[in-house]
């Protein structure tokens, strides 16, 4: 396994990216930067964070040799990996925000950007880029986030971290990989946030409206139920959980 680790990037999913476009980069190469100048988070937001407090890393999966029948099926690896490895450091109530945000109790700790690599209308590689709150103790005017270390109390080691992301993104892509989908969606769907809670959301509109969780479609695309007993699904750019 390949760790690059750098003092500082645009954006370490920018670098791999730009990496793997020059050269033959390996499988699980992973790209470490103690200060992102243009961090990325989901639907084109900014990811902020401390120089060399937090774990901002980017990992390459090579996918040439998967057969995968929808895309969605790397989400739930990523997702169950970063909530398995921290699980180990027993992080308290860890649970999924749709489609993979990583929460502790109900704060953010982790988002995560994937990026699929397109040669000849084929995914044949992802570019997972992964940003962990660990020792980070000041978050302005994000009172929904939070860091591991104003969860627990402990000062963590950000490379123990990284390894241990990495090992489980490996054990859940093997999985994937073997065929476990279902079993993989299951797990995912059984640690979702709120989910069989009444929730509000916002539509695409701006519009709020009430639901309960329910689930996610093998494309994942969030399963509510709303009014008159009828199960809805959005994708991404159509709703907002609004906690």
């Amino acid at each position: 396994m390949t760790i690059i680790k750098l003092d500082a990037t645009d954006s370490t999913n920018s670098y791999l990216k730009r990496l793997q476009t020059s050269e033959n980069v390996e499988d699980f190469t992973a790209v470490m930067a103690k200060k992102q100048t243009q961090g990325r988070g989901q639907m084109g937001a900014v990811w902020e964070s401390q120089a060399s407090k937090n774990l901002t890393f980017s990992v390459f999966k090579d996918l040439s040799d998967f057969s995968l029948e929808t895309t969605f099926g790397i989400s739930l690896a990523v997702s169950l990996a970063i909530r398995k490895a921290l699980q180990a450091f027993l992080i308290p109530q860890l649970s999924v925000k749709w489609p993979n945000d990583i929460l502790s109790v109900d704060k953010k700790i982790c988002g995560v950007l994937i990026e699929n690599v397109i040669k000849q209308n084929a995914i044949t590689g992802s570019i997972i880029g992964i940003g962990l709150n660990v020792n980070q103790v000041a978050f302005d005017h994000l009172p929904r986030a939070s860091s591991l270390k104003m969860i627990t109390g402990t000062v963590y080691n950000l490379d123990e971290m990284a390894h241990a992301i990495l090992n489980q993104l490996k054990v859940h892509f093997d999985l994937l990989e073997s065929g476990d989908f279902l079993a993989l969606k299951a797990e995912y769907e059984s640690c979702l946030f709120r989910k069989n809670k009444p929730s509000t959301f916002k539509d695409a509109e701006g519009s709020l409206f009430s639901g309960f969780i329910k689930g996610v479609s093998n494309f994942g695309n969030l399963q509510v139920l709303v009014e008159d007993n009828i199960i809805k699904e959005f994708d991404l750019k159509e709703v907002t959980l609004m906690y």
